[in-house]
């Protein structure tokens, strides 16, 4: 049970070859050997690798590191926490909401066969005899 290398293939364009290319002659190294090396590197520095021209790494602040850190204040933490805590009780609300409309649309569905008497018909019919009752 050895260490098994693997084989990647893939397609590059015409010109990222050719680029490809000059580089590993500029190393004096095979292009797979390019391939190996960045892959070692991705590997190393857990996929977080950042490519730069080389004149660039010279310039580069030693104190930043890739990917880059920003301190965040308590409060602003405390807030985002907060308003975390609110969208999920409002999504609590909206689908206790949602299960109280369902029931009273299921006991409307139910009631289908007894009389419904709108308000606004008891309006139009003052002159009736026999009284309603509710409920």
């Amino acid at each position: 049970m050895g260490n098994k290398n693997k084989t990647i293939s893939f397609r590059v364009n015409e010109d990222a070859f050719e680029t490809l290319r000059e580089i590993a002659e500029e190393r004096d190294i095979s292009l797979s050997a390019v391939f190996r090396n960045y892959v070692d590197m991705l590997v190393a520095h857990d996929g977080q690798v950042q490519v730069v021209p080389e004149h660039e790494v010279d310039e580069g602040d030693d104190s930043s590191s890739f990917p880059p850190k920003v301190e965040v204040p308590k409060s602003f933490v405390r807030e985002h926490e907060r308003l975390e805590l609110e969208a999920e009780h409002l999504r609590d609300q909206l689908e206790e909401h949602r299960r109280y409309v369902t029931q009273l649309r299921q006991r409307v569905e139910e009631q289908d066969g007894e009389e419904v008497i709108q308000l606004e018909e008891l309006d139009d019919e003052t002159d009736r005899e026999e009284p309603f009752k509710l409920g």
